[in-house]
């Protein structure tokens, strides 16, 4: 297991410059911006601009969209962005696409309940920069993710692609040490585990998930 200042955390779901900066100061690699209207952590325009700003250079900011259309991609490419996360049911085609009307890195996210659904990931591994592995929601879900459900980890148990990869769905302070431990993962992505209501972040839990990361 590499030592955990390997380890980059991504918090997601950031809705205000406050928010972004209990982030960096806690040591978050990415910051996540949604713009999803249905969440609860969806930003407009204007106040992703003003976060994007209180954000260090070397923290890389990231774009969430679900099944984006050409449109917002516009919108998105006059934001000082660094990674393009999609989020819904783009097919690999439209992937690349999106990498390439923004020329910028894209990341992909795929939804996992049982080792069936590993075979997508490899259908992504030729179009974008890196992977995301979360939970699939459930079938009555309004939300992609941030739905705070995690999967059977020991799934990805000695799994490897030949890209960067990043876990999502249900890390807490209270599992996160267990859930890299378990998958191997270098890279972790945390939204509602870090909230004390749906888009409000937590400073304490914040902190604590950065702890417990730092104990193994």
């Amino acid at each position: 297991m590499t030592g955990s200042s390997d380890i980059r955390v991504k918090m997601c779901g950031l809705t205000t410059p406050e928010q972004a900066q209990w982030a960096c100061e806690a040591g978050a690699s990415y910051v996540g911006l949604v713009f999803f209207p249905p969440s609860p952590r969806n930003v407009s325009l204007a106040a992703a601009t003003e976060i994007a700003a209180s954000v260090p250079d070397d923290v890389t900011k990231v774009a969430l969209a679900v099944d984006p259309d050409d449109a917002l991609l516009d919108d998105l490419a006059g934001l000082a962005i660094d990674l393009v996360q999609l989020h819904g049911r783009e097919p690999p085609m439209r992937v690349a696409q999106v990498r390439q009307r923004l020329a910028l890195p894209v990341m992909k996210a795929v939804g996992i309940r049982d080792a069936a659904d590993l075979a997508a990931l490899d259908a992504y591994d030729q179009v974008v920069d890196q992977l995301l592995v979360d939970a699939k929601p459930p079938k009555d879900a309004t939300l992609p993710g941030g739905n705070g459900l995690s999967f059977d980890w020991q799934l990805l148990s000695g799994r490897d692609w030949p890209l960067p990869w990043m876990l999502a769905g249900g890390l807490t302070p209270e599992n996160v040490a267990e859930a890299i431990q378990r998958t191997g993962a270098q890279q972790v992505d945390v939204s509602s585990g870090i909230e004390s209501a749906p888009g409000q972040k937590d400073p304490a839990r914040i902190r604590a998930f950065m702890d417990a990361i730092g104990e193994i």
